[in-house]
């Protein structure tokens, strides 16, 4: 990476925990830049403790207390304080969401109440869909990168289908960037720590005259990583960034504003999977002579390894550009508003397979392929004023993507050559009325109509065989809801909503004309009861929020063994059933003082499959720890936890700011990750995670007004290890224990150095 490549003592801890942001934002999808806000807590307003929170969750700029919905919102800084500038860390900062990597962006995983989408074929939508400026992203992994330039972002937990469509099943994130202003703003931000990561990001937004304004932003960062391939001493499990963004906003009139946006994307990033678990008899595909000392020389295996032996570098190349033009107009009292946008996005994966040094063909097989999308999406909304007592929005959606993907694997074992294309396009339409009917007492009702047309072809090059096909349906999702402003400071709802995830291919190796003739994959559905309390107290001083949710998801999509005509089953992406997610989010936010403040978040999960009858056993599985024997052998996870959802996570921060004289104010920083323990794959000892907690510190000066600060931190203060992900490899060592892990950012303590300029 030396240049760039174009159960209940926790549950009452929890209780008093929270997360809750501000941010002055001025409509939907948008937010200014401002005056930079409390790491870990709101920014006061002009008492100099009250605490503000807006969101657009509901496509129309609102204070947070007034939502009846279960969001969270998190600012830059919080992100700092939090060690998070990557969008797979996210998790750490907001307990409903969980972020499993993987050896490249494109197979990795975010859930939602333990809700995610695990799956590898290209045209599987995902379970948790990602929008840019309220433009939506084809691939989550055009996300994976850095956050250079963000002015907020927003969680929408449990389904988001009937404003924000078919991909949000399970929610929503919500990625917001810096919009032009008035006034000249200019915010820079370096970063160096004592594990070799550096970085820094720009941002200059102001007046061209009366009636432009501008925006030009730009972030770069380098880490080599924290895994070293003992082959050729390089660092590994890194990444190098370059994202960049302009924005032209032109007032035309008064009442009509153009806002025209470009971005462009540019990164790799290295693969290191360190085996920590070796069983000493294993041999590399069950070949002689091919132990561990022969396939890993200069490798110790144990939980705290780190080092790997590839005799080829595996890494990923990608790149990605797109454009927005947002157009607003004031009608009398209405607004309406167009997003027209386009994006491409390409990533390129160049796999060591076997993951070693191995001398011989066992030792040199390669994985290589791309992952290609177009995406172009168009969405109108109308508006109505947001403070009568009726009101409403309305909008239509258009959406055409395509993707194409390319792969090859061998030529030693698991070969395979193939060409594939997926492409869908969408038509919606979408409405939703809030109606004040008594005093404080508001009812909902939303409805979303679409319908979706999929396409794919699947070319195998070994076994020379061509397929393709196409399928078409249509979709209503709805949502209806009531809330009471008991007080001006409290305010009470309950909600009944339904989702949906759209049909699709398994697009992967393996397809044949079984799979073909078995037709797509059906939609899977979701149905939500969610009843919340939001409240604030103190003079607006103390925020405290919970909300309890049960979902229920039918023909849930997820990978299975399929029973097919003529007695023939396989593994393949498939409807297996249903899964049962509920549990308590709480969130809360506090300022002490002036100078001191807090915030936390926490959920409860309980996430069950509910129909699950036969599922993959996992590698090393006996008939005794419930893998039935058969062709193929399955095992019934009917009443198992799902995957990747810890019980209790959590997360906590405070701040300490007082003044040292002359404009200048000290700053203590403190924050906390818990997660309790999970399964990466269901029931697998050795895809099992136990729980942990690490600590972040961090100790700096600022200007009084903000203008600039320097703060020392260190992550993980404790050198907590952990892992991301596990991967249970047996099955390539002669069925004998062999176990890699992916590494987080913070497996061991680091320390380092960030300095911001504001004003």
């Amino acid at each position: 990476m030396k240049r760039l490549n174009t159960s209940v003592c926790f549950g009452a801890l929890a209780v008093s925990l929270l997360a809750s942001s501000q941010v002055y934002a001025k409509a939907d999808d948008v937010v200014a830049v401002a005056a930079p806000t409390a790491p870990v807590a709101a920014e006061p307003t002009e008492d100099e403790g009250e605490i503000v929170v807006t969101t657009t969750a509901q496509k129309r700029f609102e204070n947070v207390q007034n939502v009846p919905l279960a969001v969270q919102v998190v600012t830059p800084d919080q992100l700092e304080a939090q060690g998070v500038r990557h969008f797979q860390d996210l998790g750490k900062i907001a307990p409903s969401l969980t972020v499993r990597p993987a050896e490249h962006p494109v197979n990795a995983n975010v859930s939602l109440r333990g809700v995610g989408t695990f799956a590898f074929g290209i045209g599987v939508e995902p379970s948790v869909a990602v929008t840019v400026d309220g433009a939506a992203l084809a691939f989550q992994a055009r996300a994976f990168t850095d956050l250079p330039d963000v002015a907020q972002i927003e969680v929408l937990r449990g389904p988001q289908s009937t404003l924000y469509g078919k991909a949000a099943s399970a929610g929503l994130i919500k990625i917001m960037t810096i919009q032009p202003t008035d006034t000249l703003h200019v915010r820079a931000n370096t970063v160096a720590t004592t594990d070799d990561e550096f970085g820094g990001n720009f941002s200059i937004t102001g007046p061209i005259s009366e009636t432009l304004g501008y925006v030009v932003s730009a972030g770069y960062t380098n880490w080599g990583g924290n895994v070293r391939n003992v082959v050729n001493g390089e660092k590994s499990n890194g990444r190098e960034t370059l994202n960049s963004r302009a924005k032209l906003r032109w007032k035309a009139t008064p009442d009509l504003t153009f806002t025209l946006s470009g971005n462009y994307m540019n990164g790799n990033t290295t693969v290191g999977r360190p085996f920590i678990r070796m069983a000493p008899d294993a041999l590399l595909r069950n070949s002689p002579g091919l132990t561990p000392a022969v396939a890993f020389p200069g490798v110790t295996i144990d939980e705290d390894n780190q080092n790997i032996a590839n005799n080829y570098k595996s890494r990923t190349k990608y790149w990605g550009w797109g454009t927005l033009l947002r157009s607003e107009a004031n009608i009398g009292k209405l607004n309406i508003l167009s997003l027209t946008a386009y994006d491409r996005f390409r990533l390129d994966d160049y796999l060591d397979h076997d993951d070693t040094a191995a001398p011989g063909p066992f030792g040199s097989n390669l994985q290589i392929g791309a992952f290609k999308s177009r995406l172009f999406t168009q969405e109108l909304r109308l508006l109505s004023p947001g403070d009568e007592a009726f009101r409403y929005a309305l909008g239509v959606y258009y959406a055409n993507v395509a993707f194409e993907r390319p792969f090859d694997r061998g030529p030693a074992f698991s070969p395979a050559s193939w060409d594939a294309t997926s492409g869908s396009r969408q038509i919606a339409g979408f409405a939703q009325v809030d109606w004040e009917f008594l005093p404080h007492l508001t009812a909902t009702a939303g409805g979303r109509v679409q319908n979706e047309a999929i396409k794919y072809t699947f070319r195998d090059n070994v076994a020379a065989t061509n397929f393709a096909g196409d399928a078409d349906d249509s979709v209503a999702t709805y949502r209806l809801g009531l809330s009471y402003q008991a007080t001006p400071d409290i305010m009470l709802f309950g909600s009944y909503t339904t989702g949906y995830k759209g049909q699709t291919y398994d697009l992967t190796t393996g397809f044949n004309a079984t799979r073909a003739n078995a037709g797509p994959i059906r939609p899977e559905t979701s149905r939500d009861k969610e009843f919340g309390v939001r409240t604030q107290f103190f003079d607006r001083h103390v925020t405290f929020n919970v909300t309890y949710f049960d979902t229920d998801y039918t023909d849930l999509q997820a990978q299975s063994i399929e029973a097919l005509p003529g007695g023939t089953s396989n593994f393949r992406l498939t409807n297996v059933g249903g899964l049962n997610t509920k549990g308590l989010e709480f969130e809360l936010a506090a300022r002490a003082t002036r100078d001191l403040s807090f915030n936390g978040a926490a959920t409860y999960l309980d996430a069950t499959y509910t129909s699950f009858p036969t599922a993959q056993c996992y590698v090393l599985q006996t008939a005794a720890q419930g893998c039935i024997p058969g062709a193929p052998a399955s095992q019934n996870l009917t009443g198992t936890r799902a995957v990747q959802s810890p019980k209790w996570k959590a997360s906590a921060g405070a701040e300490y700011a007082p003044s040292l004289g002359r404009n200048l104010n000290g700053v203590v920083q403190a924050s906390w990750q818990y997660q309790s323990s999970l399964y990466f794959v269901a029931r697998d000892p050795q895809a099992f995670q136990p729980g942990f907690s690490v600590f972040n510190f961090g100790l700096g000066v600022r200007d009084h007004d903000r203008r600039w600060e320097a703060t020392a931190f260190v992550n993980n203060a404790f050198d907590k290890q952990y892992f991301q992900s596990l991967v249970n490899s047996a099955g390539n060592y002669g069925n004998r224990i062999a176990t890699q892990a992916l590494l987080p950012r913070d497996f061991r303590r680091y320390g380092g150095v960030r300095v911001g300029l504001h004003f």
